[in-house]
């Protein structure tokens, strides 16, 4: 490394970080990541990628790779929790109807398929696995790092990719920050051969219904698995440490009685009694302090229920990449991380917002109100658009008159 080498730290090796390793590397500055685990794996979930995160991902050549991993929904379907009627539909694959209205594609892939493919397409040269970080120091023209394992390291540039309960998000704001939503979740993974009550098995689907809803989607470079996320009300209280909790074995099928059988089916086919939180964090003022800056679900962690947590990682990722990527170590960054955070609060706030009131949406029981519901979901390109439509990029050319 040159001295003139702008010196990035990049704490979390989750979609976050690693997507920022990888736009900073095209941009010529080569970022070391800090991950606490002892090796790169996912607790077994899934991803949607929607075109606002794989149209950069197109740019360092990753979507045939990450294409072969998944599957393309053939569409989005609402349905009714108890009868399955379709409630509303929009076409994805067919016609490659999402692609001609976004411009890049729409993949169901598995997290650890992911994360394979970027931390492959990053190496391991500057992944520094079983990195528990315990302590920043501020120094004048840097930061220093101090781990659990005496390691000790200084970089020029912090960025805390940590996820929603992020060490670096409280040491910039000094709080927790942590919000428990009220509701928490069941999810797996199950053969897709499993499930033959299941209509339309390779579409992305939402069953609603009172107070609870689930959604799945395949994933699989054959569509061969179902991935599925079933959220209901409750406990009124978070009681337990973390954000997973072991549940007895008919929890989560009792949670979802009376609905259709393919609801049931699917969850009972997954066999995992664990009941997670669904955790946010509250809207902050200040997503730096100094050199330090946090991105993702450190910075906006959101309910799922617009599935744009990983896919705002990324963006926020390109964004912090393009801001940075020109910077020498002796100059004040301040005002680059201060103007990724006006470039970028705005718009995560608007979809944890949509996140948080359509949670509600689709907990509503029959009656008038879901039917004003049903009839926005039939609205959904029209009144959600702006979401899969945003272009990093071009948002990043937009800005740059205004702070030059």
């Amino acid at each position: 490394m040159r001295d003139n080498d702008l010196r990035i730290a990049i704490v979390g090796a989750g979609i976050g970080g690693l997507s920022l390793a990888l736009a900073l590397r095209e941009r010529g500055v080569q970022a070391d990541v800090f991950e606490q685990a002892a090796e790169l794996t996912e607790i077994g979930a899934a991803i949607a990628l929607s075109a606002n995160a794989t149209r950069e991902y197109a740019r360092l050549g990753l979507v045939d790779e990450l294409a072969a991993a998944a599957t393309i929904p053939t569409e989005l379907v609402y349905r009714h929790w108890e009868d399955g009627s379709r409630v509303a539909a929009h076409p994805v694959r067919e016609g490659d109807a999402y692609v001609h209205r976004f411009g890049a594609p729409y993949f169901g892939i598995h997290r650890a398929d992911l994360q394979r493919t970027l931390s492959t397409a990053f190496g391991t040269e500057h992944l520094h696995l079983g990195c528990r970080l315990t302590d920043m120091v501020r120094e004048r023209d840097s930061v220093v790092l101090e781990f659990t394992s005496g390691r000790v390291e200084r970089a020029d540039v912090v960025v805390g990719a940590d996820g929603v309960r992020s060490m670096v998000r409280r040491w910039v704001t000094g709080a927790d920050d942590v919000v428990y939503s009220g509701t928490s979740a069941f999810r797996g993974i199950v053969p897709t051969a499993a499930l033959p009550s299941l209509p339309d098995p390779h579409a992305i689907q939402f069953w609603m219904g009172p107070d609870a809803h689930l959604l799945h989607y395949a994933i699989g470079g054959a569509g061969e698995s179902v991935n599925f996320f079933a959220v209901v009300e409750g406990p009124p209280v978070w009681p337990h440490d973390g954000s997973v909790a072991e549940v007895r074995e008919d929890v989560p099928v009792e949670s979802f009685r009376g609905w259709h059988p393919a609801v049931t089916e699917m969850i009972r086919a997954a066999e995992s009694p664990v009941r997670w939180g669904l955790f946010t964090v509250r809207p902050l003022l200040r997503w730096s302090r100094g050199r330090i800056v946090v991105l993702g679900d450190a910075a906006h962690g959101m309910l799922p229920h617009q599935g744009q947590g990983a896919n705002t990682s990324i963006e926020d990722a390109f964004a912090l990449a393009a801001l940075v990527a020109g910077a020498r170590p002796g100059d004040d960054l301040e005002p680059v991380l201060t103007r990724f955070q006006a470039l970028r609060r705005a718009r995560t706030r608007a979809i944890q917002r949509s996140s948080r009131v359509t949670s509600s949406l689709l907990h509503l029981p029959d009656g008038p109100a879901a039917r004003m519901r049903n009839a926005k979901m039939a609205r959904f390109p029209e009144d959600f658009g702006w979401i899969h439509e945003h272009d990093v990029q071009q948002t990043l050319q937009a800005s740059a008159p205004l702070h030059r």
